[in-house]
């Protein structure tokens, strides 16, 4: 019998506003078991500390400039090397084409499923997870209790000994946090097609180097778990 493990999850979100004028909109996470958390976040410390930069420097796509693509680059590479660390995420490469009216269901109703659809697969009995999303707006509060139900229930964990804890807490404090908007930055810039940034453009490039080309743009397989993504596509859906 597979002894039950805890695992912390980093969830972070790109473009997720309906009305924003940006048609990408992405969902990601960071996963790793909870034992080992401190210790890559350490990891990511000492990588702050070699390129020059303050402890409490918060890593984000953002910030991505050629200045600093050294680090950034680097921190890829830790996420990758580090077999502790997966990352799955969901890309929504047209939002335009959601028709939220003829599945009787608000874009709030389909953001948290499409949480759930994006979390499911990192799922798996017996184990336990944490869930860590970063502080958006003032409605965070509702929306985290929210996303807990949905999870806690579609799961049957009515007890919700799974989902143990649907948390916020700020990028800053959490270098997990931070190499997960990392990761969800290159996802979205690699599914507008933009190129307009050298450093953003090299981060994305090294994923590909390492992982494969298609990686960032394409559905990946079942059996992909260091890196596997799901592009949705509204035609392709029931809501």
């Amino acid at each position: 019998m597979t002894e039950p493990r805890l695992f912390n999850v980093y969830c972070d979100e790109s473009c997720h506003l309906e009305h924003d004028g940006v048609p990408v909109m992405a969902w990601g996470a960071i996963y790793c078991p909870a034992d080992a958390s401190r210790a890559i976040s350490e990891a990511v410390r000492t990588l702050k500390a070699e390129h020059g930069l303050a402890h409490d420097f918060e890593a984000k796509w953002t910030k991505v400039s050629p200045a600093k693509a050294d680090f950034y680059l680097a921190l890829i590479d830790l996420f990758l090397n580090d077999e502790r660390l997966r990352f799955r995420g969901l890309v929504v490469p047209d939002k335009g084409l959601l028709d939220h009216a003829r599945f009787d269901q608000s874009h709030d109703d389909w953001y948290y499923k499409m949480y759930f659809t994006m979390l499911r697969p990192i799922f798996c009995a017996p184990h336990r997870y944490r869930i860590y999303l970063d502080v958006k707006d003032t409605r965070g509060g509702p929306k985290t209790r929210k996303l807990h139900e949905v999870l806690a229930n579609s799961l049957y964990d009515f007890d919700r000994e799974a989902i143990q804890r649907v948390q916020q807490v700020r990028s800053h404090e959490s270098e997990l946090l931070q190499v997960a908007d990392l990761v969800i930055g290159a996802l979205t810039y690699a599914n507008r097609g933009l190129t307009t940034s050298p450093a953003k453009t090299a981060v994305a490039a090294r994923l590909r180097e390492r992982l494969g080309q298609n990686v960032l743009i394409r559905t990946s397989t079942f059996t992909a778990t260091k890196f596997n993504i799901l592009v949705w596509r509204a035609r392709e859906a029931a809501g």
